[in-house]
């Protein structure tokens, strides 16, 4: 089997899977490096091939990329040739960052820097929302309910179906846009969806023009969402499930970064 027919295999078997277009991607782009770097067919790879690669070309990457990489090298060697020559190679521990959060007053400046109006729609529904990136893409009209001022997150992250939250202030700018738009298959798009880089750069060029000293993307907003309800009280599990996350673990990281939370604590020195 040459590289060619392996990648066509592994693209059948993500797909099979319900795997997102996110990975898709990725686990292709991963499986031909390695390949291209080792110089092999598929068949040839072995556990030494994915620690010269590590070796040679991650090793100044994050760890969420190491993790990612050989994820998508055990996938594929798992489910076409049935090995795994990731199998023995040291998988770095997962990194608990603190996601950077944009203040209320950034998130102002953000929004009202953008240029055009497609632009400040995509980032107050990435905001007022929670969505990811590759949900807010794929969103339809027929997604939304302005009535209710909610909308549904179809096929998200795993495959799972959730409910999201409108802003009334938004609402009625989106439904004007979508009715001058009627054409349209998705929110943003004509015939097929926007690209993830896409949004990406209209948030970076936003947060560029908005003067916002932090490293800024579509997941900043996210982020922002759900600690600013948790700021307002908002119950945790009530933004996991907004959020879509399938743990509650994974929503417990806004308990770290919520600064309102932090400053309502009573310092003890004021109780003596």
């Amino acid at each position: 089997m040459d590289k060619q027919e392996f990648l066509k295999h592994l693209e059948t078997e993500i797909k099979i899977s319900k795997l997102s277009p996110y990975t898709l991607k990725n686990y292709l782009e991963l499986n031909n490096q390695l390949l291209n770097h080792a110089k092999k067919q598929p068949e040839q790879i072995e556990q030494q091939d994915v620690k010269y690669f590590l070796a040679d070309k991650m090793t100044d990457r994050a760890s969420s990329s190491i993790i990612l990489f050989l994820a998508s090298i055990k996938f594929a060697y798992s489910n076409v040739l049935g090995k795994d020559p990731t199998a023995g190679v040291k998988r770095p521990k997962k990194e608990n960052k603190i996601p950077i959060v944009l203040t209320r007053q950034e998130t102002t400046d953000l929004i009202e820097s953008s240029n055009n109006l497609k632009s400040k729609l995509i980032i107050q529904l990435l905001y007022s929302s929670g969505l990811r990136v590759s949900e807010i893409v794929n969103l339809k009209p027929t997604n939304l309910d302005f009535n209710e001022n909610i909308g549904w997150v179809r096929s998200g992250k795993g495959g799972k179906d959730r409910m999201l939250i409108l802003s009334k202030k938004l609402s009625k700018k989106l439904d004007k846009f979508i009715k001058k738009n009627s054409d349209w298959i998705y929110v943003f798009s004509k015939n097929k969806p926007l690209t993830t880089r896409n949004i990406q750069k209209i948030v970076q060029k936003t947060a560029q023009r908005a003067g916002i000293d932090k490293s800024v993307h579509p997941h900043t907003l996210r982020h922002s969402f759900a600690t600013h309800l948790l700021d307002k009280g908002t119950d945790l599990r009530k933004i996991q499930e907004l959020l879509g996350h399938s743990s509650i673990a994974t929503t417990q990281i806004y308990t770290h970064i919520s600064h309102e939370q932090l400053k309502s604590i009573k310092n003890p020195l004021d109780d003596l």
